[in-house]
């Protein structure tokens, strides 16, 4: 008996002993080998961590207007257990979908949202319509949610606004190609902002603290922390003024023209600093969904490339003057010209005759530049010169996908249609620009560029884009003649192909285009790239522009009579702006004299009293009818009269008068005047009147104006076809 109590004592000792064993091993394993892991465990049920978003970096134009930043955003969300427990689900969808145009049915599903449980959810967000939204949508359903409140005598209704932030566009679709855009996610897609992003996003902070078991802050606690560092600003080298200048020119063509789309480029050529750059069609970026079309977002100003056409002939016109080639007043035969293999012809087939060289830039006759560029340069040097200008090369632009084109004459056709821009020779409208400029400047290519400095927040550290000159391609002196030459084909306004680009107290130099877009490997003369590339003053250039319209609807105009007056309007505008002064001869000083005034108001007064107040303030006019007292005047009283603008002074009802002989007349004045009269116009051709007729349409009185070039039955290259080759079968190399 006595020996099995001891047994039973040793074995209870036994299994104590050993579970105290186990226990002080347990401890020993939790406090000492897994000490770290248990530590780390504990922190993270008392410690918490709070990220402090970053401010993405500013971006502004050269004058410090703000282009893109970040921008106080409230992502609405919704309460599905508060909702159900008050039956406020018919109201809450109905309310919502009003204010942020979410389908009714897609926000049932998302206020009646349950757990796998069963139960509701707590806090669903409304995607995507409601996430980011704007301060005026922030109020609406702010007030909303109020008056359910009200009408409930509730605290609570389900519905809360996050505070977040989003990218900001101020100015909209202004300049969106070269801005690009964050998504909602705030992930940089495209433009600056995807070739910058690692300097814009900057990088987040945070704050480390200790709480309670409730998670409740406990003072006095240690914190630990660590600033967010906000993102670089970037000063670009645009003006948002030209940009919006090109913006508008563009927009009034683009609605006339109606091409499948539009480019323009502006650069100050001392230093290829971008001015401003647009694409049309286009996009908002604050609004950046809205747009489905993939279209909207191309930037074709460094993707697209093309065949220039004739405005590639500075580059060998450039060439030939630097060889010492040029003789302006040496003669060729025009019209056609042989090569091995090909017949390549002038845009007026029958040709001008025997023409000096001179005359055949003015005329951008094909046979000139082919005589220059294949026969007196050669191919050789010709490639050279097309090479040292950049083209078939990136310019390294800040902007993602940059396009390099192509190069890559191989027959004896090839380098003589390269001579005048065809061929196998793809560019982009950037390399077109930085081109000319090297001819504008002095002779020198150079790196073009859209951000003028990168400033730290932070630190005040900035960094400055410098001038990069990549080579020398011609001499000051080549320059100089060139520009001048340049100057002739818009000066001469009667054969110049540049001519409806002149600017009244501008010495404008430039050049057309006219190229004709090869379908599956044939040229197809239904379709076509028109454009205008030129620089002012020429002799201190300010600007340089080109502009690109691709396939509009009327392309047999060309570049002179549709591109050429879309860079007038914005270089004269820009000039204007940037402070340079018009050097105005006394005709030009007289047309001069009515701009910037406002048209007076002449109502009640005699012909002849009107008359007097024109004369008195230098506006010059016109009288219609055979009246004697003032019926009404064009414009109207209070319009800002343009450079030049003649007033109409009607003695009788525009739509009773006889309508005059417009026979030598522009076309713009010409449908000035015919606006006046209440007729409806119709135009035909390009140049000035030739003749007019006269009918009806649907009660309304309509004139369809035939235009002629200033040489009778003569087509200049102002429709600058691209005279692509055209192949002679049967015919040896």
């Amino acid at each position: 008996m006595i020996k099995r109590i001891k047994l039973r004592t040793l074995l209870i000792g036994g299994i104590i002993t050993l579970f105290f064993a186990l226990l002080v091993g347990k401890v020993f394993v939790i406090q000492i080998v897994q000490a770290d892991f248990w530590q780390e465990h504990a922190e993270e049920l008392w410690s918490k961590k709070k990220v402090l978003p970053a401010s993405r970096g500013v971006i502004m134009d050269r004058n410090g207007d703000v282009l893109a930043l970040d921008a106080p955003a409230y992502t609405v969300a919704v309460n599905p257990k508060v909702i159900n427990q008050y039956n406020l689900q018919d109201e809450i969808v109905k309310g919502l979908s009003e204010i942020l145009g979410k389908k009714e049915d897609e926000l049932r599903t998302l206020v009646n949202a349950k757990k796998e449980n069963g139960e509701f959810y707590p806090q669903r967000e409304v995607r995507k319509e409601g996430w980011k939204i704007d301060q005026d949508l922030r109020d609406q359903v702010e007030k909303f949610k109020n008056e359910l409140m009200e009408a409930h005598k509730l605290e609570d209704v389900g519905i809360t606004l996050i505070k977040e932030q989003k990218r900001y566009y101020p100015k909209n679709s202004l300049a969106a190609h070269i801005l690009g855009y964050t998504d909602r996610e705030g992930n940089a897609v495209s433009g600056l902002e995807a070739y910058y992003d690692e300097e814009l996003k900057g990088q987040n902070g945070s704050i480390e603290y200790k709480s309670d078991g409730r998670g409740i802050e406990i003072p006095k606690a240690s914190e630990v922390y660590t600033p967010a560092k906000n993102g670089k600003t970037l000063q670009l080298t645009i003006d948002d003024t030209i940009q919006y200048y090109i913006e508008q020119a563009m927009k009034e063509a683009y609605d006339e023209l109606d091409p499948i789309s539009m480019t323009v480029i502006a650069a100050d050529p001392n230093t290829m600093e971008i001015l401003g750059m647009a694409n049309l069609p286009t996009y908002n970026p604050n609004e950046f969904w809205v747009n489905v079309d993939q279209k909207n977002f191309y930037n074709h100003a460094i993707k697209s490339v093309y065949e220039p056409g004739s405005t590639f002939k500075i580059v060998t016109l450039a060439g030939a003057v630097q060889e010492g080639l040029f003789e302006p007043n040496a003669t060729f035969m025009s019209g056609s010209i042989r090569v091995p293999g090909q017949t390549i012809h002038d845009v007026k087939r029958s040709g001008w005759g025997p023409i000096s060289y001179l005359e055949g830039v003015k005329r951008s006759s094909n046979v000139a530049f082919v005589k220059l560029g294949y026969e007196m340069l050669g191919p050789d040097r010709l490639k050279e010169y097309v090479d040292n200008f950049g083209f078939g090369q990136k310019t390294g632009i800040e902007l993602p996908g940059e396009l390099k084109g192509t190069v890559d004459p191989v027959q004896q056709a090839d380098f003589a249609a390269m001579s005048y821009g065809h061929g196998k020779l793809l560019v982009t409208p950037l390399q077109q620009i930085v081109g000319v400029s090297a001819v504008a400047n002095g002779g020198k290519l150079l790196e073009p560029h859209l951000v003028k400095s990168i400033t730290d927040p932070l630190t005040g550290e900035k960094i400055e884009t410098q001038t990069n000159v990549v080579r020398q391609v011609i001499t000051p002196e080549t320059a100089k003649e060139v520009s001048g030459i340049l100057e002739q084909v818009v000066s001469d306004q009667k054969i110049g192909t540049g001519r409806h680009a002149y600017i009244d107290g501008y010495r404008v130099a430039g050049k057309t285009g006219t190229a004709v877009k090869p379908v599956k490997g044939v040229y197809d003369y239904t379709k076509q790239v028109v454009s205008f590339i030129g620089y002012a003053p020429v002799d201190d250039p300010k600007i340089a522009v080109i502009v690109v319209i691709d396939e509009p609807k009327n392309s047999d105009l060309g570049g002179g009579a549709i591109a050429a007056p879309v860079f007038k309007k914005i270089v004269n505008q820009s000039l204007q702006y940037m402070g340079v002064p018009k050097k105005l001869d006394d005709s030009a000083k007289k047309n001069e004299q009515s701009a910037g005034q406002k048209a007076p108001d002449l109502k009640g007064l005699s012909v002849i009293e009107a008359k007097k107040v024109l004369s008195s303030k230098g506006i010059s006019y016109a009288t219609l009818g055979k009246g004697s007292d003032l019926v009404s005047q064009f414009p109207k009283a209070g319009t800002l009269l343009k450079a030049g603008q003649h007033m109409y002074l009607l003695t009788e009802e525009g739509k009773n008068m006889k309508i005059p002989d417009l026979k030598g007349e522009s076309l713009r004045d010409a449908m000035e005047l015919l606006s006046v009269l209440q007729v409806s116009v119709k135009a035909e051709g390009e140049g000035f009147v030739a003749s007019q007729t006269l009918s009806e349409e649907n009660g309304q009185r309509v004139v369809t104006l035939i235009l002629e070039p200033p040489d009778q039955n003569e087509k200049t290259e102002e429709s600058d076809s691209s005279g692509a080759p055209e192949d002679v079968t049967g015919d040896s190399p």
